[in-house]
């Protein structure tokens, strides 16, 4: 099993080694949508790549936490929780597609 907590160190350290700045989380979001650009893009062409891609996105954001002074891991299982008790409607787009509308509740407002 994974360590996130200890991913997020390990990734900052790694960003102190190598002389990354450390301290503009503007550059951080940026980059890490920046990532998550790439991967849609190969994922679009049909290009091998999309999972390292992916993996860049996960280290900024483990990065970020780090920075940022949160428990990614922690924030991750709250997170699934809340989502495995929300409720959805089941809707169409105009085009067709699926659209799934969450329904506001006392405990998920």
């Amino acid at each position: 099993m994974v360590d996130l907590t200890k991913l997020q160190k390990e990734v900052m350290q790694n960003k102190i080694d190598k002389g990354f700045p450390i301290n503009d989380m503007a550059f951080e979001f940026c980059r890490a949508h920046e990532e998550l650009s790439e991967a849609f893009s190969k994922h679009n062409k049909g290009q091998p790549g999309v999972a390292e891609e992916l993996a860049d996105v996960a280290i900024f954001l483990l990065g970020m936490c780090e920075q940022l002074g949160f428990d990614l891991e922690k924030e991750l299982v709250r997170k699934i929780e809340i989502n495995k008790n929300r409720q959805y409607i089941k809707s169409k787009s105009p085009e067709g597609k699926d659209v799934f509308i969450r329904v506001k509740t006392d405990i998920d407002p």
